[in-house]
Formats: structure tokens, C-alpha cells, sequence
């Protein structure tokens, strides 16, 4: 039978390249998703949708609907206009939130905003009676947004645009810099909307104990805690009544990372009820009302030496935002801003990042949540730049990159990268590449007539800020057991997080039970966002690993008869050091302990930890693309795809070349298909999976890993983030090789995605 792990020179369990042990349940059907749980006498829920994106509500009639076959009850806005509001993340002071709409009252703000609500014995009597729904709409303008500006009314009553928050950053004399540069290059990039397309949708199921009048809520979400206080606190449930527990989780990438109107109503009617109660979004819904992606509109600005150094970069982004705000809703344009100019040398900016409400649906954070959008403007820049000046991409990035002798560097957002080396980064990558040889060749097969070009791109990614908690326990049978606050949606997390408490203890990850996601077993956290949860939330595994293991040292200083000093680890246990006779097993540290207590319900040894970190780690990374374009049908072949990335302490290269894999798929779809197109009133074209293109497996290039390490100083593990890398840098280096292999016909700018029509498009209307 094949090994489970790689073999390493140290033996240690971090850093070794082990499978998944989550792979065998979901592989084998063993998984258990929230849509897999249907209490007995379950109720299901239908939603009445919005036909408009903007619309008063004169009159709702439901005497139909609620006489329909199995209809239990028929709810419109003026059954839940008591309930509370989604808290939304106050990063910004000036921060200005529209209402939260659980089911719309008086009005409708996006085509899809949630009407009515009919609970019934079965999905498809529900389904059925919505259809009875009879509402009286008048149309209004919706606000459009194009290209940053604003068409048609506020969604805010009383004020003068819909802008509801915006942040600068500034340092230096930017004016001057741009008077005296040799060089002023300009770019605009207008991203598209995409939406996160997890292949579970949104699934809730609110199982009511009526003996206990308490709530179990089984939830596909990646922040079950945060979940279980905003239900609560929205629908007035006492919170020591409500248990969360987010199961399997079928991918999320910060769609699920908020409470949902639907979601607070199933909780409510619930409650109300009496009765479980069952939603689950179909993928239209998902699409039409789930909270999307980027959609960012940017103009940047950089000014330059005639050497090729930076001395000034304006910029300025703008981010939708749809017609209600998630938790994290301002987290894209604020990282947008406060990220640039990424791993750049640049004292003297002027950035300013704002967000504005629309009649769409809400956007929210997906993977990358304005890192992307960060470095695909400055990258561009980047690249104009070196054209302007005749100086190769390459080398212009190595004039300006970030000197590894200047970490901890304090960047003129205001940002302190902890440590890196992005000169390594960049030469590793152009060196696996062979980047001389591919221009080379380049220009070999452009003098042939072919259209070839070469992009790089380099990025960082700043790995989530705050606190993480853990509980480890030493069982009476002398397992392990570790709940964390942090949860899971397809990451690998089980198997990393018994890599790093095996490493601590000495002990194989096969002796370590990882609980999460259930808000009755763990302690509270977080959850899994922003590639926080191996540097935090493994940082806090590690402070309570560590206490374990000095406890068991005092137990086994007593069974050894010796002093603490005189004990250390040693295979699955302890032992006096210099002596290989001497030891003592966990299991027998575990019965020694738990014998002093008679209750078998109490753990042998038990540690609580809250990790908080005292500032955040950046990841970095630099890619290498080459790319071949048709001359006749703009179809585009990726020929050579070299990704170099700096994640710290890596716990398992295994799970690392996986999220990196992951984040490339999703930046290839942002870089070549996916697009979310809404009409000039408001109504989404892109409503299913035959409008709205997502990556296929056959759409996938090979590409070429490795690594280099520099360890974060700012938390136990010395790891970084590296979940959100692939979405970061795919689109601009691909961009960059696109556009370089297009520039030779004059074609100097295009938005992505880049399909071959857009492709073919741009060839000829530059001829």
C-alpha cells in the first residue's frame, strides 16, 4: 500500500507533501453537505423574486398562493419589518450602508431582491405557490454604473451621489513628481463583474427542537461563528439557544462569508413556526442574487526617471456594490487602495479607492478581495512603462522592486511588509523560464509572421489580520483532539492543521482529530477568509500545542521521576534525555492525568489558545507567461505558464501547489471568459451557466511550480497566505503576454475577459 506522506531529511511533520485525508469521504460519498440534512417534517422555502431593478411596490395579493396545495404560509416585507440589520465590517469611517433587505417592503432594489417568502410541505409546493403571487410594481430608473460614474437616482434618500464610502492615501508631492518626470504613463482598466460559481450553492436548513425551543442551523458558510451573532442579534434569537454548524463545504471563495436575506428569513420562519425549515439556492439564484466579484473601474498614473525609476503614481478605483452590503463589503476598494503600489519602490502617491451602491446584485469579497485588482493596475503600468522608456519589462520591475535588506519596509499606504525577496522571486521565475531564451525565440517567430508574446507579472498578498483561537486536547485514550476556530470550504485544512499539531508533539497527524465549523465544538474564531487561516489560525494551534506538550512534560517529569529539565520529546511520547530506556507514551501521560479526575467526561490534559497577530503577513509571487495568438481567429494557446511563490513556512507543498492550482483556474477565468452583463435597466444577461462561462478542465495549461521561503516574523509558524496567489497574478500576467504579443498591430489596450472574438476584434480594428 503506497505511503501517505513524503519522506523528509528531518522527519518533522512540517513541511512534508501529505494527501488529503478529507479526499477519501468526499470521494467515496461519505461527505455530508447542508443539503444533505432534511429533518423530519421539514419545511421548504420558495422566494418570489423581483422582476425589476427598480420598482415601487403598490400592492401584494398572496390569498392564492396561500391556499395552494401544502402551503403552510406566505410572507412579504411587512411580516419581517421588525428584524434587525447585516453588521457591516466599519473599516472605513465614512461608511454610509443602505438597509438590509430580508424581503423587499415598499420598493425593490435589484432585479432578484427576495419579494415574498412561501413556506410549504415540499420544494416544489412552495415553488408552485410563488408562481400564485400576484405583485402591482412601478417601474423606476435603476442606477447604472458606467465606467465609475453614476446614471439615473441614489439608492440613498437625500444625498447627492450614491458613493457610500471612499478612502485616500497620499504621500509626497505627487504634482511635482508628475511635472518634473521624464516619463508619465496612463492606463484605464474597466474589470468585469464575476461571480464566485462555488459548485454548492447557498443551502440552509433551520432544525427546530421544539422540546428545547432551540435551533440547530446546519449552513454552508465559512464563517459559522460570525453566523450564529449576526443571526441571532438580526431575528432577536436568544444566542445560547442557536447551534451553527457549517458541515462539508462545496468552495465558498468569500460568497459565503456573509449572512444572506435568505438565509435570516429561513431562521426567522423557523422560529416562527416552530417547524424545521429548509432553502437551497438554485444556480440561477446563486447567480442572479449571490453576492459577486471585482467589477472594479481603474485609472492609474505613473511617473518615472529616465533611469525607469518610480518617482509618482496616482491612482483611483472605483468598486460596485450592489443594493445591500455584506459583512466584508468595503474590504475590496480599501485593499485596492492600501495594497498599492505592491512590491514597488514608490514614496510619493496619491490613491483614492471608493465604492458606490447600484440597482444590481451585492458585490462582495472573492478570492483575492482587491488584491487582484491592485496589481493588475500597477502591473499594467509596469508594462507601459517599459515600452515608453524601451526598457525590457524584467529589468524595469528589478530597478524598482523592494530590496530584501529593507523588510520590514513601511509602504506609503501606510502597510508594513514583514519580510520577502522579490528580486529572488522574480529571477527564480525568469530563470525557469528561461526568459532570454523565450525572446529570443520571440523575435525568431515574429520575423516569421507569427504573433507571440511574453508576460510577467509579480504580486503580494497580504495574509488577513486579527485573531484565531484553538483547543487542544490529550484524550483519556491518548488521541489528540484539536478544534479550531477557523473552518473549511475544500482547502485541506483537517490535514494541515494535523500536520502542525503533529509537528509540535511529536506525534503522527493519524493520532489528531481536527473539529471545526460546528459552533458547539469549537471555540469561537474567525473562520476562513483573506489566506488568514494557516498563519492565524495555525498560530494559534501552535501556542496550544505547545502548552500540551508542557503539560505532559510535568506528567511525564512525575512518572519518570525526574525533573521537567530532564525531559524531552521523543517519538509518540517523552524521555529523559541521553537515554533511549527512559520513556513514557502519551497514552500512558493520558491515563496518569486522567485518573485525576473521575468524570470520564473530562479530557486528560486541555489547552485554550487565542493566537492574535501582531501585524500581517505578505506573501509574494512573481509568474512567467508565454502565449501564442491565431492571426485569423484571435484564438489564444497558452505555451508556457511559470509560477514562483513565497509563502513563508510552507506546512504541506501538497496543499500549496493545490490552492495555488485552485486560484490560477479562477484567475484564467477572470483573465479569458467569465463576465457578469447586466442590460441598461438592470436585468442580468448572464443568468445561468449558458450565458456565463466558467473555466473547464481542457482550459487549464500546464504550469511549472516552485517556491522560496522567507518566514514571517509575526506569527508562530513563520507561514504566510497563499489561498487568494492564483487569482492575484493570472489575469495581469496573461494580460501582459496578450497584450505583447498583439502590440507589433498597434493594439496597446484591452479589457479583459480576452476571448478570441474580443481578440479578433482588437486585430481588426487596429489594422
Amino acid at each position: 500500500m503506497p505511503s501517505n506522506e513524503s519522506n523528509t531529511s528531518n522527519g518533522r511533520w512540517i513541511g512534508r507533501a501529505r494527501r488529503r485525508v478529507e479526499d477519501a469521504r468526499l470521494l467515496t460519498g461519505q461527505a455530508r453537505f447542508a443539503g444533505d440534512v432534511v429533518p423530519a417534517g421539514c419545511l421548504h422555502v420558495a422566494f418570489l423574486r423581483s422582476p425589476y431593478a427598480a420598482a415601487s411596490i403598490d400592492e401584494i395579493d398572496t390569498g392564492e398562493a396561500a391556499a395552494a396545495p401544502g402551503v403552510i404560509g406566505v410572507f412579504t416585507g411587512s411580516d419581517v419589518d421588525g428584524l434587525g440589520s447585516l453588521p457591516v465590517n466599519p473599516l472605513v469611517e465614512t461608511l454610509r450602508v443602505p438597509r438590509f433587505p430580508v424581503l423587499a417592503r415598499g420598493a425593490v432594489m435589484a432585479a432578484g431582491e427576495p419579494v415574498a417568502a412561501v413556506v410549504a410541505r415540499s420544494a416544489a409546493e412552495a415553488l408552485d405557490a410563488a408562481d400564485l403571487i400576484e405583485v402591482d410594481y412601478e417601474p423606476g430608473q435603476p442606477v447604472v454604473l458606467r465606467n465609475g460614474s453614476v446614471d439615473g437616482p441614489d439608492l440613498f434618500d437625500a444625498l447627492p451621489d450614491n458613493e457610500a464610502t471612499a478612502q485616500t492615501w497620499a504621500t509626497g508631492d505627487v504634482d511635482a513628481a508628475f511635472a518634473t518626470a521624464h516619463t508619465v504613463v496612463r492606463v484605464e482598466i474597466e474589470q468585469a463583474r464575476l461571480a464566485p460559481t462555488s459548485l454548492e450553492p447557498r443551502v440552509i436548513v433551520a432544525e427546530w427542537d421544539d422540546e428545547r425551543s432551540s435551533m440547530t442551523v446546519w449552513l454552508s458558510t465559512q464563517t459559522p461563528h460570525r453566523a450564529r451573532t449576526d443571526l441571532a442579534a438580526i431575528v432577536d434569537f436568544d444566542i445560547t439557544r442557536l447551534r451553527v454548524i457549517a458541515p462539508d463545504v462545496g468552495g465558498a471563495f468569500g460568497m459565503k462569508a456573509s449572512v444572506y436575506p435568505e438565509e435570516v428569513f429561513a431562521v426567522w420562519a423557523a422560529a416562527k413556526l416552530r417547524r424545521s425549515v429548509r432553502w437551497s439556492a438554485t444556480r440561477g439564484e446563486d447567480l442572479l442574487a449571490a453576492t459577486h466579484g471585482r467589477g472594479a473601474a481603474s485609472v492609474g498614473e505613473l511617473a518615472l526617471a529616465a533611469d525607469g525609476a518610480i518617482i509618482g503614481l496616482r491612482a483611483d478605483i472605483t468598486m460596485p456594490l450592489g443594493h445591500w452590503l455584506p459583512f466584508s463589503a468595503v474590504v475590496p476598494a480599501r485593499n485596492a487602495g492600501r495594497i498599492l503600489p505592491g512590491p514597488y519602490l514608490a514614496d510619493t502617491i496619491a490613491v483614492t479607492a471608493r465604492a458606490r451602491v447600484s440597482n444590481t446584485a451585492p458585490v462582495g469579497i472573492y478570492r483575492g478581495a482587491g488584491r487582484p485588482e491592485a496589481a493588475l493596475l500597477i502591473e499594467r503600468l509596469m508594462d507601459e512603462a517599459a515600452c515608453a522608456l524601451e526598457i525590457d519589462p524584467v529589468e524595469l520591475r528589478r530597478r524598482n522592486l523592494i530590496g530584501r535588506e529593507r523588510f520590514p519596509y513601511q509602504t506609503p499606504t501606510g502597510e508594513t511588509y514583514d519580510s520577502g525577496d522579490y528580486a529572488a522571486l522574480l529571477d527564480r521565475a525568469c530563470e525557469i523560464a528561461g526568459y532570454d531564451g523565450l525572446r529570443a525565440e520571440q523575435a525568431r517567430r515574429r520575423a516569421g509572421g507569427e504573433l507571440v508574446g511574453i508576460g510577467v507579472a509579480i504580486y503580494v498578498e497580504p495574509s488577513g489580520q486579527g485573531w484565531e483561537s484553538a483547543r487542544l486536547r490529550l484524550e483519556r485514550d491518548g488521541g489528540i483532539s484539536a478544534a479550531t476556530g477557523a473552518s473549511a470550504q475544500g482547502q485541506g485544512r483537517e490535514t494541515a492543521y494535523a500536520q502542525i499539531v503533529a509537528d509540535r508533539l511529536s506525534i503522527s497527524p493519524d493520532c489528531v482529530r481536527i473539529i471545526h465549523g460546528d459552533t458547539a465544538a469549537t471555540p469561537d474564531g474567525i473562520g476562513a477568509l483573506a489566506s488568514r487561516s494557516t498563519p492565524i489560525g495555525g498560530g494559534a494551534l501552535v501556542l496550544a500545542a505547545d502548552d500540551i506538550r508542557d503539560q505532559g512534560r510535568q506528567v511525564a517529569a512525575e512518572l519518570l521521576q525526574c525533573t521537567p529539565g530532564e525531559i524531552g520529546l521523543c517519538n509518540s511520547g517523552f524521555g529523559q534525555i541521553g537515554r533511549t530506556d527512559v520513556q513514557v507514551s502519551w497514552q500512558a501521560i493520558a491515563k496518569h492525568a486522567g485518573n485525576a479526575n473521575e468524570d470520564d467526561r473530562v479530557p486528560a490534559l486541555e489547552a485554550d489558545k487565542v493566537f492574535e497577530a501582531p501585524g500581517e503577513a505578505w506573501g509574494a509571487g512573481a509568474c512567467v507567461a508565454a502565449v501564442g495568438v491565431d492571426r485569423e481567429t484571435g484564438e489564444l494557446n497558452i505555451e508556457h505558464f511559470i509560477w514562483v511563490d513565497d509563502a513563508g513556512t510552507v506546512v504541506n507543498p501538497m496543499l500549496v501547489e493545490g490552492q495555488l492550482t485552485g486560484g490560477i483556474a479562477q484567475g484564467l477565468g477572470e483573465a479569458l471568459m467569465e463576465r457578469i452583463v447586466y442590460d441598461d435597466e438592470g436585468q442580468l444577461l448572464t443568468g445561468s451557466l449558458m450565458d456565463y462561462a466558467v473555466p473547464r478542465a481542457a482550459d487549464m495549461p500546464a504550469v511549472e511550480f516552485d517556491r522560496i521561503e522567507t518566514p514571517s516574523p509575526l506569527n508562530p509558524l513563520g507561514a504566510k497566505g497563499v489561498g487568494e496567489a492564483g487569482t492575484i497574478g493570472t489575469p495581469p500576467v496573461i494580460l501582459s503576454a496578450v497584450l505583447d504579443a498583439l502590440r507589433p498591430l498597434g493594439v496597446t489596450h484591452m479589457d479583459m475577459p480576452l476571448t478570441s472574438e474580443r481578440i479578433w476584434q482588437a486585430m481588426r480594428d487596429a489594422k
